[in-house]
């Protein structure tokens, strides 16, 4: 049902009157963020991806400030930057991802899209998915924009994600791909050793279709 079909029904009286407002709010609401399709790392689970996932249905809820204080900070500067969990990225980097990407703002891919994600950057105890040394990272391409290569990265051992902000130096090369036809799912098999504790992954998606490149952080721990 259209937006204005909601209010057009909602009818008299205070109640209605009521009804009616919540329906215009609601259509305020981006719910259609993800339908505008490009894509994101969903295993293990993305920074605003995992968000969305836990509080996309509860986003109001008070109880994740104490919960997931790091979803909660993120909500609270932009919650498009979980309805659109699949629009991080930038054009024309031409692959010089140092130069359009400054230390501090990895996680945000250089503060991309107008600083819709910059709350991904925030430094913080986010939640983590396990993970052991050999794993594979699953992302979702609801475009099916194919990719001319993937780089998975582990941040060094002693990093530590929850005081220090993510820097290039900080980061260690774990897997290189070839490209990838297009499709809506790609699986990156992963082989470690010699990491433990909390992580974070970064993944850099070069798409096929045009020169735009996806900067994604997941937040990982070596059991």
């Amino acid at each position: 049902m259209a937006c204005h079909d909601q209010v057009k029904r909602s009818g008299r009286g205070p109640k209605l009157i009521l009804s009616a407002l919540v329906a215009v709010l609601l259509c305020l609401i981006p719910w259609s963020g993800t339908a505008v399709a490009h894509g994101s790392v969903v295993d293990p689970a993305s920074r605003n991806y995992g968000c969305w996932l836990r509080w996309g249905s509860d986003f109001q809820n008070p109880a994740m400030a104490q919960e997931d204080p790091m979803c909660w900070q993120a909500w609270q500067d932009n919650p498009n930057a979980m309805w659109n969990w699949n629009g991080l990225y930038r054009n024309g980097s031409a692959g010089d991802f140092e130069a359009v990407v400054p230390d501090g703002q990895l996680c945000s891919g250089g503060r991309t899209e107008g600083g819709r994600y910059n709350s991904l950057d925030a430094v913080g105890p986010w939640k983590t998915s396990s993970i052991a040394d050999d794993f594979t990272v699953h992302l979702h391409d609801q475009a099916s924009h194919g990719a001319d290569y993937f780089l998975v990265y582990v941040t060094r051992q002693g990093y530590d994600p929850t005081t220090q902000p993510l820097t290039w130096d900080d980061l260690q090369l774990v897997a290189r791909t070839g490209r990838y036809a297009p499709s809506q799912n790609y699986l990156i098999d992963v082989n470690t050793s010699g990491y433990s504790g909390r992580h974070v992954l970064y993944t850099i998606w070069q798409a096929s279709h045009m020169d735009q490149t996806y900067f994604l952080c997941s937040d990982v721990d070596f059991g």
